[in-house]
């Protein structure tokens, strides 16, 4: 086998269709664009969710629910969670920065502590939010849950 000799396979490379090259082409004197109207003529584009006339399906289907533009995301982070990176590392306090030190959060999420899991470590826990169970654990483990200030964004 060489080079020069090599060819695709039979059947995978098809002649491109070359349109507007007259009758003889099999393609017709229409060039397959159909007799007259918006889509025979040169320019034409027709809407993505254009069906031809009939009613589009974004159009069929009902409307519902809403997006709340003062929804606040937090990143949900349960006890056990922080249970199995202490096991690892001995720390005091558990704050945004040692989250995102070791994968668990991203650079601007808001963190919500929750209380699946149990806790036991005395740490100090520094978090946006906390749910109630949470609170209850760290408190009853001999720690703190404290939280930061979250200031939205302010509306333009």
């Amino acid at each position: 086998m060489e080079l020069h000799s090599l060819k695709p396979a039979k059947g995978s490379i098809k002649d491109k269709k070359r349109i507007g090259r007259g009758t003889g082409s099999g393609k017709g004197g229409t060039s397959t664009r159909g007799h007259k109207g918006a889509g025979s003529r040169s320019g034409y584009s027709a809407k993505r969710s254009f069906e031809g006339g009939q009613m589009p399906l974004q159009r069929r289907l009902p409307k519902f629910g809403f997006k709340n533009i003062n929804r606040i995301e937090y990143k949900a982070i349960n006890l056990d969670t922080i249970t199995e990176v202490l096991s690892e590392h001995k720390v005091a306090i558990i704050d945004p920065e040692f989250l995102r030190s070791h994968g668990l959060v991203a650079k601007n999420d808001l963190i919500k502590i929750l209380g699946r899991g149990d806790f036991l470590s005395k740490v100090e826990i520094v978090a946006n939010a906390f749910s109630a169970s949470a609170i209850v654990a760290i408190e009853k483990a001999g720690g703190k849950a404290t939280l930061i200030e979250h200031k939205p964004a302010e509306k333009i």
